[in-house]
Order: C-alpha cells, then sequence, then structure tokens
C-alpha cells in the first residue's frame, strides 16, 4: 500500500490514517471525507471596530482612583523607608 495519499478537498499530501487534514481542515467521518467549514478559527472582530468604544460599552468610564487609609499609610511608610535607605547608603 503507498503511503502517499492527497486530500480530496484540497489536494495535500495527508497520511492515509489521517481523520483530518492539517492544510484546509476537511474532515473524514464513518470513511467519507467532508468538507470543512469556511471558518479560519479565529473570532476577529470586523475592520471598523473601535477599541475605546468596545471598552466604555463592557466596563463603562473609569471611576478616578483614590487612596485608602491603609494604602496612603503603606505608601508613606515605603516612601520613608526608601529615604533612609538612601540616606544610610551615601552616609547623609
Amino acid at each position: 500500500m503507498s503511503d502517499d495519499f492527497h486530500c480530496p478537498e484540497c489536494g495535500a499530501e495527508v497520511h492515509p490514517n489521517a481523520v483530518g487534514c492539517r492544510s484546509c481542515g476537511a474532515r473524514k467521518e464513518n470513511g467519507v471525507w467532508q468538507q470543512s467549514e469556511s471558518y479560519d478559527g479565529v473570532d476577529l472582530p470586523d475592520e471598523d471596530f473601535d477599541y475605546e468604544q468596545f471598552i466604555r460599552e463592557e466596563f463603562g468610564e473609569a471611576p478616578p482612583r483614590r487612596l485608602s487609609g491603609k494604602q496612603l499609610f503603606w505608601w508613606i511608610v515605603a516612601v520613608i523607608t526608601l529615604i533612609a535607605f538612601v540616606m544610610l547608603s551615601f552616609g547623609i
């Protein structure tokens, strides 16, 4: 038996025991090759897709971010620690 078999849909070389064609996506079901659907596997938006508008519609406008009391406290501690580290490193 020859190892050369070609897909009946696109003509690409396919292994005789393959269940589908890697080139065109045709499948073999119950011994019969079925034509693949014309779907490229990627759900990309249309050319006129507006990403910024999508974000606004999906998530709404972002509220201004404010630090809570706990976050503010830890930011101050971090800045003071950084300043102390720099002062000790340079002997100031």
